[in-house]
């Protein structure tokens, strides 16, 4: 038995390699079963791997333990003297050959991909490359500098934790409002969380954030990438950092900085805290590509242990990684094992961690076959049929930078899709542009031109007008262009095609006529998305106006720019009171949130239309009014005696009417009439949003202000 031991205290030592035993290839990573501790790694391609102990601050290398046995591709070893605590990595031994596409180093320590939890911070250093940086020779050359005082170290966990009553949630889909927010920055500034506890999921917990959530209405909290990730070398160097996360370096373990006390229960308290308070969890996970980058790149974890299994490399040139992420790399979920780290992970946080479903990034990478995207992917069958996965909630980001990439509506049944041409269509509109009214009518209706099809149902479409990625509300209707130069990248990065209008002035107003302008668009962006059929997405800090000044990229802003701000102003108060206002009403009122698609089809047996689209004098709309130029004026009538159900008989909901009004000025709408009806009860105007409830007759004009959103509701007989 080979082994390697560098100088250390007797007395420091964990235990000695004579008593490892030949232990099971199964499970992957270092399970505890309360007697020892079982280490396995799959490397398809390597010579020999060694398990690295480290003493218990990580810092200093106590003995390294060639793993005795190889079976089915995992190898694997049996320490009976290890316990929760142990700090271990692995150095793996096969072909340095770059243009084979094998870039095994063992002077570089590697983080295992099943990890649960790293202790330590990645430190940017030479010798976390595995070749020369500098040599003539490139990433060809082959570094020998030891990288493990600059890596994290992986910690063998124990898994118990009393969960008492707590179960996920599984609330419907039709009853879904999510709420996207960053662990970090929702509560670096909040006045109420103890300052060690800010940026954590301790804080995530503390009672004034849980009410304020639970006082919103949203029913689950998505939250930005919380798997251990790195920040990128090039932004330290800026003083910045890669504050959203996607850059995930172990999918297992949560990112050590958000855990205030260093132990691994914080997490599931914190979601122990939120199913309490009724709110799901969801997590943001980045399985397109690794934190190793491109050939270029460091050697942290799977390039070293087996870097022709775990990424997709140029078929001609394996030296070169296929890059339909835009990142450096792209993980192959066509290999059974990656794929099988992947579900794995998820399952994990499921059935360890409690989560309640997954929004997954650039999420056609997952889908993807050497031919292009394929929904009979291996990831995609193993999701719809695994006992577990399927029954909870997933959210695909249906596009990559790949060609065909773009797979919005294309995603199986049982997946819904974050929709941006809902967010396009509803910026256009709002903004006035021509020829929107057959857009918006689609993206009402939660649209069906995507979704309906293969007994997908309107949930399918994630609907948003703001995400973490661009402007925020009041950016939204506050700039025309970006303005990253916090970024210093020469305002360069970001997107230019925003749809945003600054309404006048671009920034900041002391304008009233522009600050209320801008405040009645915002409520018109938010009622839209929440009156709309489907699942909406809000964005954490757009209910009470946040500002990032003008940057449409923050992602490498941790800092009071990224963070929410719980000061709100004036008319972020008057915001934040309209939102729970509306989300109010689409809870009340289940015409707002069908399980089935509005298609405007007569149905002959019960005599009406699930939905009705009216111009404004009243009528159903022609054929030639559908295709005005300059339309902007629409009204929505929803029947609530169209059964929402497959069951044929006369339903028992409300009957609704929405307009929107996109003109600049005021628009006269008849307000129709239908039967068992007497009148129409007003419900919400954006433009008056404090007004009192009244009802209005059949046949009269209501004065549509221009720019504005009116929700009515049928009175009666």
């Amino acid at each position: 038995m080979h082994r390697k031991r560098k100088t250390a205290a007797p007395a420091a030592q964990a235990m000695t390699a004579s008593r490892i035993r030949e232990g099971l290839p199964f499970p992957l990573g270092a399970s505890w079963d309360g007697l020892g501790v079982n280490f396995a790694l799959f490397s398809a391609h390597a010579h020999m791997v060694e398990l690295c102990l480290f003493d218990a601050r990580g810092e200093t290398e106590l003995e390294r333990i060639q793993l005795p046995e190889y079976t089915d591709e995992v190898w694997h070893g049996y320490l009976p003297d290890a316990h929760p605590g142990q700090i271990y990595g692995y150095r793996v031994h096969g072909p340095y050959a770059p243009d084979a596409g094998h870039r095994f180093n063992p002077h570089k320590l590697l983080v295992d991909p099943y990890a649960k939890q790293l202790v330590g911070q990645l430190r940017w250093s030479e010798a976390l490359f595995g070749y020369v940086i500098g040599s003539t020779d490139g990433d060809l050359s082959f570094d020998q500098r030891d990288s493990a005082p600059f890596v994290p170290k992986s910690k063998v966990i124990d898994p118990a934790f009393t969960w008492g009553r707590d179960r996920r949630l599984q609330l419907p889909w039709e009853r879904t409002i999510l709420y996207e927010t960053h662990v970090r920055g929702y509560t670096m500034r909040h006045p109420a969380v103890a300052e060690p506890l800010r940026g954590t999921f301790a804080g995530l917990k503390t009672e004034a954030v849980l009410q304020h959530i639970r006082r919103l209405g949203v029913s689950a909290v998505e939250l930005l990438p919380v798997a251990a990730f790195v920040n990128d070398q090039h932004l330290l160097h800026k003083g910045l950092s890669n504050y959203w996360g996607y850059n995930t370096l172990a999918y297992l373990a949560p990112h050590p900085r958000y855990l205030a006390s260093g132990v691994l229960s914080e997490f599931k308290e914190m979601v122990a805290h939120l199913h309490d308070a009724g709110l799901e969890v969801i997590l943001d996970m980045v399985y397109n590509h690794t934190a190793e980058g491109n050939e270029l790149g460091p050697t942290l974890s799977m390039r070293g242990i087996d870097n022709l299994s775990y990424y997709r490399l140029q078929d001609s040139e394996p030296r070169y990684y296929v890059n339909d992420t835009g990142t450096g790399n792209t993980l192959d979920l066509t290999h059974p094992r990656v794929l099988q780290l992947v579900t794995d992970s998820l399952r994990y946080w499921v059935e360890e961690m409690h989560v309640d479903g997954f929004r997954f990034d650039l999420a056609t990478i997952l889908g993807r076959a050497p031919e292009g995207f394929d929904e009979r992917h291996g990831f995609l069958i193993a999701c719809s049929q695994d006992p577990l996965l399927s029954q909870v909630k997933l959210i695909a980001e249906p596009w990559d930078c790949g060609p065909g990439g773009y797979q919005l509506g294309g995603f199986p049944p049982g997946w819904a899709e974050w929709n941006d041409r809902f967010r396009d269509t509803v910026r256009a509109f709002w903004r006035g542009d021509d020829e929107q009214l057959a857009d918006i009518a689609s993206r009402l209706t939660a649209s069906g031109d995507l979704f309906n099809q293969r007994g997908r149902r309107p949930h399918a479409s994630i609907n948003f007008v703001t995400a973490h990625d661009g402007f925020t509300l009041r950016d939204l209707v506050s700039y025309n262009d970006k303005h990253n130069e916090a970024n210093d990248e020469d305002n360069q990065d970001g997107s230019d095609n925003n749809l945003s209008w600054n309404h006048g002035v671009e920034g900041p107003s002391d304008d009233p006529e522009i600050r209320a302008l801008r405040l009645r668009q915002m409520r018109n962006f938010m009622a839209t998305l929440l009156f709309s059929q489907g699942t909406p997405m809000l964005v954490a800090g757009d209910e009470f106006a946040r500002t990032q000044h003008g940057n449409n990229n923050a992602y490498c802003q941790d800092s009071e720019l990224g963070w929410v701000d719980w000061t709100p102003d004036e008319d972020g108060e008057a915001l934040l009171a309209f939102v729970r206002q509306a989300i109010r009403l689409r809870l009340s009122y289940p015409i707002l949130r069908r399980g089935r698609y509005l298609t405007g089809a007569y149905n002959e047996e019960i005599g009406v239309k699930d939905v009705a689209w009216l111009a404004p004098s009243g009528e159903e709309m022609t054929v030639e009014q559908w295709h005005e130029p300059h339309g902007r004026c629409l009204g929505m009538l929803l029947d609530g005696r169209a059964q929402p159900t497959g069951i044929r008989r006369v339903g028992e909901d409300s009957t609704l009417l929405l307009i929107v009004n996109a003109h600049h000025d005021l628009v006269n709408f008849r307000l129709p009439e239908v039967p068992e009806g007497v009148g129409w009860l007003r419900l919400l105007d954006t433009n008056q949003p404090a007004a009192r409830v009244e009802t209005f007759a059949f046949g009269c004009e209501y004065g549509v202000t221009g720019r504005s959103l009116l929700l009515l509701e049928l009175t009666r007989i």
